[in-house]
């Protein structure tokens, strides 16, 4: 059955995310195979932002956000189902998430997925030290 963007829907915040579905989506990405079902509770628990698509019932794709809400934000663990990359998935969801009323008016965004490099950079983000960087404006040292 073919995948289409039309049939899934976009999530933010942490009800309805269950850690088991999480785990299960995690075993897609090599950095994050050996999570256990009660760590990436705790660490749902703990993470100021969740954001998550679904089609249907089913979790396809995953990441989260460490933020002060106000000068920096941090995106993690950003997964997309295997069958479902290459219909746009991955570009519709970061725009969903830098687009989101909280991420979207924070000055600094990284991730660190050098992996990513060519896929952030459609997005604005720039290589710093081994981290993407997003600078929305400049940053101001005093």
């Amino acid at each position: 059955m073919p995948y289409s963007l039309e049939r899934l829907t976009f999530h933010d915040g942490k009800e309805g995310v269950d850690p088991s579905e999480v785990v299960s989506l995690y075993e897609f990405a090599y950095w994050a195979r050996s999570r256990r079902v009660e760590e990436v509770a705790r660490m749902l628990q703990n993470t100021s932002m969740v954001f998550s698509v679904r089609d249907g019932g089913a979790l396809v794709a995953f990441a989260r956000a460490l933020t002060d809400f106000c000068f920096r934000a941090s995106i993690w663990d950003f997964v997309v189902r295997p069958e479902y990359q290459g219909i746009g998935l991955g570009r519709r969801f970061m725009e969903y998430i830098l687009g989101h009323p909280v991420i979207g008016r924070i000055p600094v965004v990284v991730m660190y997925m050098p992996e990513y490099r060519d896929f952030l950079a459609k997005f604005g983000f720039e290589e710093r030290d081994g981290l993407m960087v997003l600078l929305r404006r400049p940053i101001e040292f005093s």
